[in-house]
């Protein structure tokens, strides 16, 4: 029976046989395994279906929520897509390792307890930094060890955070939680980490625009997404995640306009998105909550669409700056016209899966009385059309032509962009498909002509901002240079600041070192001297009376150091 079987796990075991199978057979193992799982987990329905006693704990290996059935089904839509989207390579270790992170990020959905998401949180960072390492240079090498060391370090605050909630007595099953208690404060840090949360972002920005072209495209749809829906699971409607969301949606916008490399662009927008959707949880009604899934599920879509359109300029012009692009809608057309399919279900224009599902949360703010929250949605989406349903197509197809005499993009890339597209306007033009989906009953009247008219507005002027900053030359430069954000600050201002503010305490620590040797050597000459004069004194004595306050000494130097 289909709710017997751990969910992902034919996919995780699948993917050994990946690297030793011929190109095209490959390419149809993997989605078949796709397949054969999204048809197991689409039958499974919510509630408790398989549990295991391992060592004393009560393991829930396959627990199914209201929410799940949405996220799997998505999961497994992105996981197709980068199969076709991949298929004109022939990497067989990105291939094998990404179908593993798919497979890793479906069975933790339906987790029912700490341990065994534990296990499935980190695999999905121990197989998706391969993505990041397919890149070839050395700067994938080091976005992939940070990314890694990020992480895993979200996994064992998870760990932490599940020891202590057992220590309390609540067992290791998946509860709702609080952020009052240790326990629910270290599980909601680790959850935040994974959903690239304020000051803890910058390894998204920092790994995803390293990986490779198709690497990119699948890690944008998982690890944040995966946070999200545990996110949803254990603390929807603890408020303080609305201020969190709404910082989220709001500072990215600025990073991505002045960013030069448009996989970056698309970075930040990522963060700019998941924003909307913390907002939604953190309202925690029942239209927020399903405005969260919905979202979750277009964004997966357009994302992908997005990123698979930048894959396939870097693919074929070996660059995704927006200083050295241009002009390239007539060589890649259909490329084109896909990214602006892409460009416009972000931006949230009626008839596109964004509109549909963006306006749910947002509409839940406004019914649940949070004017300032529903204002900063509205600025924020309006800068969402400004560096994600503009900048992206324009700089990449439109402004200067620079002459490239490429082709268009391969064939499988072409197909994927298209399922995505195609998926973009269905959800848009009849989103009862998704929202027969989420956990609960959709009420909300999106086609509201007052609605629609407003959308229009906005998006209105936001063109018009971003023709008038053109024209005047206001518009923030194309250039290549470094984005102050805190991954920069974490890799490159702290350690200077560390150096700056250490070097006092290890001169102070050196000299005192010197004093102490100094004052050692006069006890022992003098201990020695009394001891061949007056025979008082032991030899023995004295060097144990110098050792003792040589450790004495160390120690108080020790203790001043880490005190400071």
């Amino acid at each position: 029976m289909p709710d017997l079987l751990l969910p992902g796990l034919m996919m995780i075991l699948g993917a050994a046989l990946v690297p030793v199978l011929p190109h095209m057979l490959r390419q149809v193992w993997m989605l078949v395994l796709i397949a054969a799982s999204a048809y197991q987990c689409w039958h499974i329905d919510p509630g408790v279906h398989l549990t295991a006693s391992v060592i004393g704990f009560d393991l829930i290996l396959v627990r199914a929520e209201a929410i799940t059935r949405p996220f799997a089904l998505v999961f497994h839509i992105a996981a197709a897509l980068n199969v076709i989207y991949a298929m004109h390579e022939d990497s067989r270790m990105t291939a094998a390792t990404g179908l593993a992170y798919a497979g890793a990020a479906i069975a933790a959905l339906f987790a029912g307890d700490f341990i065994t998401l534990f296990i499935y949180w980190e695999l999905t960072a121990f197989t998706s930094v391969f993505l990041i390492l397919a890149g070839r240079n050395p700067r994938s090498f080091a976005a992939a060890m940070r990314y890694l060391l990020t992480q895993v370090t979200s996994g064992v605050i998870l760990l932490a955070g599940a020891v202590v909630l057992v220590g309390s007595g609540s067992g290791i099953a998946i509860p709702a939680l609080s952020v009052e208690t240790l326990g629910g404060a270290l599980v909601l840090l680790a959850f935040a980490i994974k959903a690239a949360f304020p000051f803890v972002n910058g390894w998204l920005q920092d790994a995803y625009p390293e990986a490779s072209v198709t690497g990119t495209v699948i890690l944008s749809a998982f690890t944040t997404k995966l946070a999200i829906y545990m996110l949803a699971l254990c603390f929807a409607g603890t408020h303080m995640l609305i201020w969190f969301g709404v910082v989220m949606t709001l500072f990215p916008v600025f990073f991505a306009v002045i960013e030069n490399d448009l996989r970056r662009v698309l970075a930040f927008s990522l963060n700019n998105q998941l924003g909307f959707m913390v907002v939604g949880i953190g309202i925690g009604t029942e239209l927020a909550l399903n405005g969260t899934v919905a979202h979750a599920f277009a964004h997966i879509i357009y994302k992908s669409l997005l990123f698979m359109s930048m894959g396939a300029v870097l693919y074929r012009t070996g660059t995704a700056k927006a200083s050295e692009l241009g002009g390239l809608w007539k060589r890649m057309p259909l490329t084109t016209l896909f990214c602006i399919i892409g460009a416009v279900s972000i931006s949230s224009f009626p008839l596109f899966s964004g509109f549909v599902t963006k306006s749910l949360t947002i509409g839940s703010a406004a019914y649940e009385g949070y004017f300032w929250v529903w204002v900063a949605l509205i600025f924020a989406s309006a800068g969402v059309l400004e560096h994600s349903g503009i900048k992206i197509p324009y700089f990449a197809f439109f402004g200067h032509d620079r002459g490239f005499k490429v082709r268009e993009a391969p064939f499988s890339m072409l197909v994927a962009m298209g399922i995505a597209a195609g998926l973009c306007v269905a959800i848009g033009v009849a989103p009862e498909m998704l929202y027969a989906l989420l956990p609960y009953e959709v009420t909300y009247k999106v086609w509201d002509a007052g609605h629609v008219l407003g959308e229009l507005q906005l998006l209105l002027f936001a063109v018009l901002a971003f023709a008038f900053l053109m024209l005047r030359g206001l518009y923030p430069p194309e250039i290549d240079s470094t984005v102050l954000n805190t991954d920069w600050l974490f890799r490159k201002a702290a350690p200077a600041l560390w150096r700056m503010l250490a070097n006092p305490v290890m001169r102070l620590w050196h000299a005192g070192l010197a004093i102490a040797a100094r004052q050692i050597v006069a006890v022992v000459e003098r201990g020695t001297h009394i001891s061949r004069n007056n025979y008082l004194i032991s030899g023995t004595a004295t060097i144990g009376a110098a050792a003792g306050l040589f450790l004495a000494v160390f120690a108080l130097l020790l203790a001043l150091r880490y005190m400071m």
